[in-house]
């Protein structure tokens, strides 16, 4: 849903503000959210609009990691999707599947 959009962007900055990496974080965390809502939203298939949050946070949010504290690239990008991959394909895609089985949910545009 488009109306949700604002709203995961709005609660990362919150959530960001008072916890995480400050000022970095909100930004960062905030535009790899916005970049995964957005991209998310225009996929028609589950599976691939599921992969989005994946790799927007792997990436930015790995590598923002990899500069604030200094561990290795590409290990925290892995390990960052792969967490990241858990919650949106062990997770989120049963539970979108079910909330459609059950009608409280559309993916219809």
């Amino acid at each position: 849903m488009p109306e949700a959009i604002p709203g995961l962007l709005a609660g990362c900055i919150v959530s960001n503000f008072f916890g995480g990496y400050g000022l970095t974080d909100i930004v960062f965390g905030s535009l790899a959210t916005l970049i995964a809502a957005f991209l998310t939203h225009k996929s028609k298939n589950i599976y691939i609009a599921a992969f989005w949050p994946v790799i927007s946070n792997a990436l930015i949010i790995g590598t923002m990691l990899h500069v604030l504290i200094d561990v290795p690239l590409i290990e925290t990008c892995i390990y960052v999707g792969l967490g990241e991959a858990g919650a949106c394909y062990i997770i989120g895609v049963p539970l979108m599947k079910i909330l459609e089985r059950q009608g409280i949910i559309s993916r219809a545009s």
